[in-house]
């Protein structure tokens, strides 16, 4: 077995992290000059250069990218196998999930996590769009993207997308078009030319467009949004959800952002179609770590859960 130099590693990681030789000197209580000379015995070692200096810039090459990528899931599993040796029984994980998922879902359900399963520590890292699935960002992902190899991926959702509207809302809107006040009564149903006629709450970041999500909604009807419509922009879906529960208008949302919250009585499902957006969220872990106690308890209790409030129609994990 053919190694490079095993103490270069940490400190090559420690600078590429914080972007310092100096501070990587700090933080592993070492000289700088003593940094340097762990960093070029590495790069002698490789043939490669893994930083380029500019002055007081400091950035990785392309190899270093890549050298980096390997060597922080390296070191990780070394510490994780260590720590299980040693008889540590606690875990910590780093989950990365979308903002709007986290704050609806997640989080609320966090205190189940904490009292059945004491020792996991779960660290949440928020994110407004699909994560890198790098170990450097997190060690497990709540995400869109199932395409890499080396990653291994659960269903939690497929995602459809469908009106709610303020229950004082809906109580001006069924008074409006003489409909009965209880939305799930089948002589409710509202029409998509109805619909327009009320502020229609626009998410700008599920299509990256604006009123991206009401263009989708009327075009599963083979509609387009009338050109009377009232559409007000939010950048985030829950941005237009609040404004939703203050009465402003009616809002596309989908199931999680409604799932068993404390609030969710304050919404009424408009009755109209919903449609699906063909984005399904997984949790994604390297394939490599799978047998990780950490991360095998993590991954059945988000299937179970995402069972148990109906995000999920599937026999619960083995």
């Amino acid at each position: 077995m053919k190694l490079p130099p095993l103490n270069a590693l940490p400190v090559f990681e420690a600078v590429a992290r914080l972007n310092s030789f100096s501070r990587a000197g700090e933080e592993l209580n070492v000289s700088q000059s003593a940094v340097s000379h762990q960093i070029k015995g590495l790069e002698h070692y490789l043939g490669e250069k893994l930083f380029e200096r500019n002055g007081r810039y400091l950035a990785l090459t392309e190899e270093g990218k890549i050298y980096l990528e390997g060597i922080t899931s390296a070191l990780l599993q070394i510490e994780r196998v260590s720590g299980q040796v040693l008889g540590r029984e606690e875990s910590q994980l780093r989950l990365s999930v979308f903002s709007s998922f986290a704050v609806r879902w997640l989080v609320p359900r966090l205190p189940d996590l904490q009292r059945n399963h004491p020792g996991l520590e779960l660290v949440v890292e928020m994110t407004s769009e699909s994560p890198v699935l790098s170990d450097r960002v997190a060690d497990c992902f709540i995400t869109l993207n199932s395409q890499l190899k080396a990653f291994s991926y659960d269903v939690l959702y497929h995602e459809s997308l469908f009106p709610v509207c303020s229950r004082q809302f809906w109580q001006t809107l069924s008074r409006d078009l003489n409909l009965n006040d209880d939305p799930s009564a089948g002589d409710s149903a509202v029409s998509a030319d109805q619909l327009a006629a009320y502020p229609l709450l626009s998410t700008h970041s599920i299509f990256g467009r604006h009123a991206g999500d009401w263009e989708a909604w009327y075009g599963a009807v083979g509609q387009s949004i009338p050109s009377s419509a009232r559409v007000q922009h939010f950048s985030h879906m829950l941005l237009a959800l609040e404004a939703a529960r203050f009465h402003q208008g009616i809002s596309l949302t989908n199931d999680y952002m409604l799932s068993n919250r404390s609030d969710a009585g304050d919404f009424v499902r408009v009755p109209c179609h919903a449609f699906e957006t063909g984005d399904t969220f997984y949790f994604a872990y390297k394939s490599s770590r799978r047998a990780e106690p950490g991360i095998r308890t993590l991954r059945r209790w988000l299937i179970s859960e995402a069972i148990r409030s109906g995000l999920r129609e599937e026999v619960s994990p083995g």
